[in-house]
């Protein structure tokens, strides 16, 4: 089966790797800044399997048919790379893996529907450049179709992706989804700090601001008639647990969930992209809520905040204090 990996950051980068180490005709689409980087000694992986230099074959553009193409650029850039190698996917089965739920939509412009295997990625990793990856933590690769029950070669693609991380179909993918953007809502907090998960969320007043979106979020899900799937290592029950409690305990709850989360810094996805002058994917996580409150005409003032702060960060590349942020959301929860 040849496969390509589209998009080698903090994901796909981990999945190129692994691939290649266990010998797939896999080839991995980046940017001509990173193919220069991967072509001589490759990917540095270190984490939760060890550290070794991987030997991966890199190209800047897809230039032949393949059978398996797993997309894994931010969502921002999707379009861009589907359009580019959509010539080549006529056949091919397409996995997305982009946090949020809009990927699907995306995807199904320029292949068909039947042939999209929608992604919940439930590993962790970050992109270091200029070749370097770290797998902070295991977790299975969600698979399903938001549309069809059945997906062409479905067990040949199990049998090839379970080479680099453990592969489990899911029937209700979307639901799972939308558990894992709540999972993701989170991102935008270590953005707005300039920091990790771990530091940002060891204060018990931005663990708060943590609840207070999660609560907001779950209200407006709810409201939308959003019926939320399980995860594997995240069942709906924990946050429906979180969201309901008084929210200095669901705080101290969440802080000590975070602080364990992995013995090396996680970033997450949107403080990466701004690290690495790239569009976040902000408007796709809790600007999501924002969206959805809208459309019920609902607030969703923390939520809406947030991404402001995000994206003045982005625009200024100035990061906002922990006091500046229990400010603004003191304010908007006075407005609230």
């Amino acid at each position: 089966m040849k496969i390509a990996v589209i998009g080698c950051g903090a994901i796909g980068g981990t999945l190129l790797a692994y691939l290649s180490r266990a010998g797939a005709d896999v080839r991995g689409v980046m940017k001509s800044s990173q193919l220069a980087d991967v072509s001589g000694k490759g990917l540095r992986l270190e984490g939760a399997r060890g550290a070794e230099q991987v030997k991966v074959r890199g190209v800047e553009r897809l230039g032949e048919p393949v059978d398996l193409a797993v997309c894994a650029t931010k969502i921002p850039d999707l379009e861009e790379a589907l359009e580019r190698a959509a010539p080549f996917l006529r056949d091919a089965v397409t996995v997305t893996t982009q946090n949020g739920v809009a990927a699907d939509a995306i995807a199904q412009r320029f292949v068909p529907r039947e042939r999209i295997l929608s992604g919940v990625v439930m590993f962790g990793a970050t992109y270091l450049p200029p070749a370097k990856i770290v797998h902070h933590f295991e977790g299975p690769l969600l698979l399903g179709n938001p549309w069809e029950k059945k997906v062409p070669r479905a067990e040949e693609i199990k049998r090839e992706l379970s080479r680099a991380v453990e592969i489990s179909f899911c029937p209700d993918i979307l639901g799972a989804k939308y558990l894992k953007l709540f999972v993701n809502l989170n991102n935008c907090v270590p953005a707005v700090l300039g920091c990790s998960l771990q530091e940002a969320f060891s204060s018990p007043e931005i663990a708060e601001i943590a609840v207070r979106l999660n609560r907001e979020a779950y209200r407006v899900v709810a409201a939308r008639g959003i019926v939320l799937q399980s995860l594997p290592t995240y069942p709906k029950e924990r946050l429906e647990k979180l969201v309901s409690l008084p929210v200095k305990e669901a705080a101290g709850i969440f802080s000590r969930i975070m602080q364990s989360l992995s013995e090396t810094p996680v970033y997450g996805s949107v403080l990466q992209s701004i690290r690495r002058g790239r569009r976040s994917e902000i408007d796709y996580l809790n600007g999501e809520i924002v969206r959805l409150a809208a459309q019920g005409s609902q607030p969703a003032f923390y939520n809406r905040t947030i991404v402001d702060m995000v994206h003045s960060v982005e625009q200024s590349g100035r990061f906002f204090s922990r006091e500046e942020l229990v400010k603004k959301m003191e304010q908007e929860k006075e407005a609230a």
